[in-house]
């Protein structure tokens, strides 16, 4: 068949309903009623009717609350830029205009443009012509009704392509139920409701949709309610061909960009041409006067372009904030059920939110200046990085957060250059697509917090001496064995738990690990929120081969089974992020209580419906009581500690602790008031560059951090002040004493074991005079009862003396000649006696009979005799044989 035959048959179709459709544009109700009884409008009847109204899909903004309470938008993200408004914030010239150009008999037909309906048929159908307009605005707003419903039905990009097709399709039978959509709407709402649906819903070229955003977009960000008669006309002409029409491309010569009038160019001449017939109609229908209109058709058509916040690139230094919100949209409102479609993906794109977050514009202007000031974001020497993060103690809200680069999506501006990147430093990877970073010395408040938590005091004092650690105790996997020796940045050790926590000593640290377990140091920082930033537990590490990451066979990451949280994990080498480094030191000055982070605090649809934020979990870490000793420990490190370049003098209490990480790749300072937590890194993105070597121009790389935190904190300690942290109790401050192990009789390499086994300091005394064999241990010095840490000095035999043989209660002359035999001279002296049995015999000898003497040493032995005092010597006698 010809498709000039295809095209008659089509006709006839539609010329028989052509009664109809005249009966329902003068009395709309004959067409829905029993009175219709022809077989046409039975099968008219039969089509759907009842036509489900879907949300509209609406642009989503995220606010920062400023100081005087208002909000302060950082950014928008739409797949249509669309801000729906009621019918009395759209200018009456607007509808006017919509009316009069687009269906100049809306007001009295019944849903169908009988006129326009016929002529487009005959001219689509029977001509074979180009699609014409002839639908009245309810069928237009039907049609883009059903686009909308099957858009937002999709789950795909194919699907949505489809949906689109569908409901686009020009084929008689979509022209006759949308049709039948337009009688029954007309019959369910008032004319008004259907034009304010209708102007909110229209296309106006690219993704700007809805006469608010099309207003705001092309005059410089005026209100619908604002437009002139020019502007709202052009507006309505854009509805008839958004793409040809549209005025953001002055060089489309489809638009007319090469129309020259009176030898002048006419700028967007076809759009102003459908304009000024739009103000003709509005003068035909007596909607504007003549003076209206001329002064309108004479009005060059001059848009004001301004883009619309898309994304979080439009956020500036705010940008990697705004990144984390929308990953908490994302995250936290995907349903696992759909793998297809990330539902908080949708919400964001669609759902016309608004989201009200927890950014402090104060403290973030004052992280961001400090950044821009002492961290650049490029250096030809090495992939420099910095970040920091601010929270808030007791409710999670993050306040602050800021890097050295400028936010981008774009993969090959990222690759390109330096100084910009989507990569979020401060979060986890999942909130950024960070992989972590290494906290060095920052991490030992972990190891502080378990030592209180096992019982274990603040001047409990341990040995913390430099030396090779071969064992401790990790009841999860059987305990760690091997060598390990850390170095200690300044050389020297500390023997309690402030002195090792205000100067960060390495092997103190150390040997606080060895006396608790790494599996309890690992949960306990865990139970403040600290997890590796890919989301493993501590200790656990992704398994690689020569292709890369190993997948189990339901696809998901095989996680290497030989990796433990061993000893350097105890000084900061699994890589965690800033955040939750923050959010850990918050909990520590919060009596222990973390609450994890927050960035947002309210979100409320379109409709004004309040959709319920992720919440901040709060968690009690340790006990106040432990939380409070940490407090201690840490504060003394402004004291003249590691963090003393930071102080803000501000007279605000503060806890902190710095970190570098082997080689000073990575530098961190850390720290808190009980109102604000702040973290700051400077350190290698890539790379291992070693900040000690390094210079920016606002001082030495390395100390870069004390010059960024101070400058945070005191804003931030300004605004929200801060209480001095509660005393910790006397009983964590108790010094323990043990028992010094009794080494005489060892040998010295045994006595050295024994004596570091015990927790003590082992120092070698060198050799003594003594009867014991030489190198043989003869004592200790202190003995009995001290410290852990105390140095005890060991002392060895040089085998120089010999026993002195007992000879007391034997006659004098038998004693002298075994003492002289002995090798020993003899000295006798009288000494007194009322036993007249002891009469000659040796009372007492020095040394004595457990004592030892050089040979040729004299041994002096005291001779019974009655009464008297006794003398030095008996007549006859030798005194120094």
């Amino acid at each position: 068949m010809s498709d000039l035959g295809t095209g008659l048959l089509a006709f006839v179709g539609m010329s028989a309903l052509a009664g109809i459709l005249v009966t329902a544009a003068v009395t709309p109700a004959l067409a829905v009623t029993g009175l219709a009884a022809s077989n046409s409008i039975t099968m008219f009847e039969n089509l759907p009717g009842i036509l489900k109204i879907g949300d509209l899909s609406e642009k989503t903004d995220i606010y920062v609350t400023q100081a005087d309470g208002s909000p302060y938008k950082l950014a928008s993200f739409f797949d249509e830029d669309r801000e729906e408004v009621a019918f009395d914030q759209i200018s009456q010239y607007v509808k006017d205009a919509a009316v009069a150009g687009e269906d100049p008999r809306f007001y009295e037909h019944g849903g169908i443009d009988v006129q326009g309906t016929l002529r487009a048929a005959l001219n689509e159908y029977v001509i074979g012509g180009a699609t014409q307009g002839g639908s009245s605005i309810t069928q237009q707003y039907v049609k883009n009704v059903l686009i909308n419903n099957g858009i937002s039905a999709a789950q795909t990009e194919e699907e949505r392509e489809a949906a689109y097709d569908e409901a686009t399709a020009t084929t008689p039978e979509r022209k006759l139920k949308e049709m039948r959509y337009a009688i029954t709407l007309e019959k369910e709402y008032p004319k008004d409701e259907i034009l304010k649906g209708y102007l909110n819903i229209a296309g106006f070229g690219g993704r700007v949709y809805g006469i608010e955003s099309a207003a705001q977009y092309y005059y410089g960000g005026i209100h619908a309610a604002d437009l002139t008669l020019p502007q709202a006309a052009s507006l309505i002409a854009i509805v008839n061909n958004p793409e040809k029409f549209r005025l953001d491309y002055p060089d489309d010569e489809a638009n007319g960009a090469a129309t020259v009038v009176d030898g002048q160019p006419v700028p967007y001449a076809a759009n102003k041409e459908r304009r000024d017939y739009i103000l003709g109609q509005m003068l035909k229908e007596r909607k504007i006067t003549q003076e209206e209109h001329d002064a309108a058709v004479a009005t060059p058509v001059q848009p004001v372009i301004q883009e619309p916040s898309t994304g979080c690139q439009t956020a500036g230094g705010s940008a990697y904030f705004c990144d984390y919100v929308t990953w908490i949209i994302k995250n936290q409102f995907d349903d696992a059920n759909t793998p297809d479609v990330n539902e908080g993906t949708k919400m964001l794109q669609t759902g016309g939110l608004q989201i009200y977050t927890t950014l402090d514009l104060d403290v973030q202007a004052a992280t961001e200046a400090t950044l821009a000031q002492n961290v650049p974001s490029t250096d030809p020497r090495f992939d420099v990085g910095s970040a920091a993060v601010t929270v808030q103690p007791g409710t999670g809200r993050v306040l602050a957060m800021a890097q050295n680069k400028q936010f981008t999506n774009d993969p090959e501006l990222a690759a390109s250059d330096g100084k910009y990147t989507a990569v979020n430093y401060n979060t986890d990877f999942n909130y950024g697509g960070s992989s972590g970073l290494q906290p060095g010395s920052t991490f030992k408040v972990f190891t502080l917090a378990e030592w209180l938590n096992e019982g274990h005091s603040l001047r409990e004092s341990f040995n913390g001496a430099r030396r090779t650690f071969t064992s401790f105790p990790a009841a999860c996997y059987g305990g760690w064995t091997g060598s390990f020796n850390p170095r200690n940045d300044d050389g020297t050790g500390a023997n309690n738990a402030v002195d090792a926590t205000k100067y960060s000593v390495n092997t103190s640290f150390m040997a606080m690990a060895q006396q608790l377990d790494l599996c309890k140091i690992r949960d306990t920082a865990q139970a403040f929120g600290v997890r590796r930033a890919d989301g493993l537990d501590l200790g656990q590490k992704f398994e690689y081969d020569d292709n890369g990451p190993v997948y189990n066979a339901d696809g998901t990451r095989k996680v290497n089974p030989d990796e433990v949280f061993g000893p350097s994990a105890v000084l900061g080498t699994e890589e965690v992020s800033p955040l939750s480094m923050a959010t850990a030191f918050a909990g520590i000055a919060n009596n222990g209580l973390t609450c994890s982070p927050i960035a947002i605090d309210r979100i409320v649809k379109a409709n004004g419906e309040e959709v319920t934020p992720p919440a901040s979990t709060c968690t009690q870490s340790v006990t106040p009581e432990v939380a409070h000793a940490m407090d201690y420990a840490m504060e003394q490190t402004f004291n003249g500690g590691t963090t003393a370049a930071s102080d803000p003098g501000t007279g605000i209490d503060h806890i902190g602790k710095t970190g570098t990480t082997d080689d000073a790749k990575d530098t961190w300072m850390i720290g808190a008031s009980n109102k604000a937590a702040t973290a700051v890194w400077v350190g290698n993105v890539t790379g291992k560059a070693n900040l000690r070597q390094l210079s920016f121009d606002s001082g030495a790389a390395a100390t870069a951090r004390h010059r960024m935190w101070p400058d945070i904190m005191a804003v931030a300690d300004e605004k929200y002040g801060g209480d001095d942290f509660p005393e910790a109790p006397t009983s964590l401050f108790k010094e323990v004493l043990v028992d010094i192990p009794q080494v005489a009789g060892l040998t010295l390499d045994a006595a050295k074991q024994a004596i570091e086994a015990a927790g003590f300091v082992f120092a070698d005394g060198g050799p003594q005079d003594s009867a014991l064999p030489a190198g043989t241990v003869t004592g200790s010095n202190p003995a009995g009862q001290a410290g852990r840490g105390t140095t005890i000095t060991v002392y060895t035999s040089n085998g120089a003396l010999k026993a002195v043989p007992n000879v007391v209660g034997t006659q004098a002359d038998q004693a002298e000649n075994a003492l002289k035999q002995a090798g020993f001279k003899v000295k006798r002296q009288d000494e007194a006696t009322t036993d007249p049995s002891k009469v000659g015999t040796v009372i007492s000898q020095a040394p004595g009979s457990d004592g030892a003497a050089k040979p040729g040493d004299t041994i002096t032995i005291g001779i019974g005799r009655l009464g008297g005092t006794g003398g030095t010597g008996s007549p006859g006698t030798g005194n120094d044989d």
